[in-house]
């Protein structure tokens, strides 16, 4: 395991005793939000919705790294749509998870050699490459 070095930012976040029916809210109060359970009928985000919403921008973050390297201009309609499972297997709970890189304009050949790249460089996809079942494809 990779330790970090150099720390450049923390996030914090206080959840009430409600877990995924309470409520989120950072330490500087950009973020402060209502927690519901996937599929009920509370007001909430979930979880997954914030997993999807953070690797997703991250995923972007890495791949326009990748173009930077590489002298490629990207889109400014480059998109990511994440999608985060939660299931079951027996009686135990998983997740896995779906992105859909959309990059316009771009030759797919080059295009897919800056998905790769950022997979292999956004922190989200490190954390959780062999850990979840992860699908990522250029559409």
């Amino acid at each position: 395991m990779t330790r970090i070095e150099k720390v450049l930012y923390t996030g914090k976040v206080h959840i009430t005793s409600g877990g995924r029916n309470g409520s989120a809210r950072s330490d500087d109060g950009r973020l402060d939000i209502a927690l519901s359970s996937p599929g009920s009928n509370g007001q909430g985000t979930n979880p997954e919705q914030l997993l999807a919403a953070g690797w997703s921008a991250c995923f972007i973050g890495a791949i326009g790294l990748a173009a930077g390297k590489q002298k490629i201009k990207l889109p400014d309609d480059l998109s990511v749509n994440a999608e985060v499972d939660l299931g079951t297997a027996g009686i135990e709970y998983f997740l896995q998870a779906r992105l859909r890189v959309h990059i316009p304009g771009i030759d797919r050949e080059v295009a897919q050699s800056l998905v790769d790249s950022a997979h292999r460089t956004c922190p989200y996809s490190k954390a959780l490459h062999g850990n979840i079942d992860i699908e990522t494809v250029l559409v």
